[in-house]
């Protein structure tokens, strides 16, 4: 199914800035719940809300650039903006996560800090997770819809807050269990603990994506991309030995370069509406791929 480039640009857009109103929302309410129960945990998933605000900016602005035309310097577009929000978010992730990890340490064996679990503790964490469901179920749609790297991140780092919120709310039902049950006093380090779970979850979620983020702004070729369309070209009547295909992504964008053989003897209108052909079977399966093909005689022989 193809879609205008205005209605992506706008769909795109009002996904990241939705992302953007609910991150300054959370990440607001956690810092002063963090502060007035002195809860680490909240505190934690506060930095990781203000980090989830940063990231939800750049994939705002990022999905605003990687939205324009080619220019004579960005023959491919700009689509490569969006692998680079996708690293930046990932870098932001791990930093965050090492912060996390050294109060947690410094909470379970240097630092002794009460923790004052309220309703509304239990109540910032819940409203979170239901926030957090609700924005990465539509990012993650929109991501998929548009083939946004951009927005995928953002889908994926929000679908983890959701797991990490849960462990804080665990975190603080054992500390309270710890006031009404003195004899399971070492429960109220569950605060700590949950804490450093939540950064050891993050940890593995961004370098997932680390990964993946790489891979694209190295030009990796798509996993299964090339046998398809090697399938996909060699069931075009009269087209022999698809070789040399060269695949590469720049944001949500596919181009591909393909090699194929007719007999030496073909028109140049044969050659050309089997290059039609080709184009039209590939972008059945692919709609928005820029492809080229460049057609070369059969040996003979």
């Amino acid at each position: 199914m193809e879609f205008s480039e205005t209605r992506v640009g706008e769909e795109k857009n009002k996904a990241a800035l939705s992302s953007v109103v609910a991150a300054v929302g959370l990440t607001s309410l956690k810092i002063v719940v963090g502060l007035l129960t002195g809860s680490l945990g909240i505190l934690a998933e506060a930095a990781h809300s203000g980090l989830d605000l940063v990231a939800a900016l750049v994939t705002f602005f990022a999905v605003r650039i990687s939205g324009k035309a080619p220019d004579k310097q960005h023959h491919y577009g700009h689509g490569k903006v969006e692998n680079l929000s996708a690293l930046f978010e990932t870098i932001l992730l791990l930093i965050t996560s090492g912060w996390i990890i050294y109060e947690a340490i410094q909470r379970l064996f240097f630092e002794s800090v009460e923790v004052d679990v309220t309703i509304w503790a239990f109540l910032v964490m819940v409203i979170s997770i239901v926030v957090d469901y609700s924005r990465s179920r539509m990012l993650l749609n929109a991501a998929k819809k548009f083939n946004s790297q951009a927005l995928e991140a953002d889908a994926l780092h929000f679908s983890t807050d959701i797991w990490s919120s849960s462990v804080v709310i665990l975190g603080l039902i054992l500390v309270k269990v710890s006031e009404w049950l003195p004899s399971l006093g070492w429960l109220s380090k569950a605060d700590a603990v949950a804490a450093m779970v939540v950064a050891i979850i993050v940890i593995f979620v961004s370098i997932q994506m680390g990964i993946r983020t790489v891979m694209g702004l190295l030009d990796s070729s798509p996993d299964g991309v090339k046998e398809k369309i090697l399938e996909l070209v060699n069931s075009v009547p009269g087209v022999t030995n698809c070789h040399s295909i060269r695949i590469r992504e720049s944001g949500p964008h596919l181009f591909a370069e393909v090699h194929v053989e007719l007999p030496p003897r073909s028109t140049v209108k044969t050659a050309h509406d089997k290059t039609l052909q080709i184009e039209q079977k590939v972008k059945e399966v692919y709609p928005d791929i820029d492809l080229t093909v460049h057609v070369e005689p059969l040996e003979e022989g």
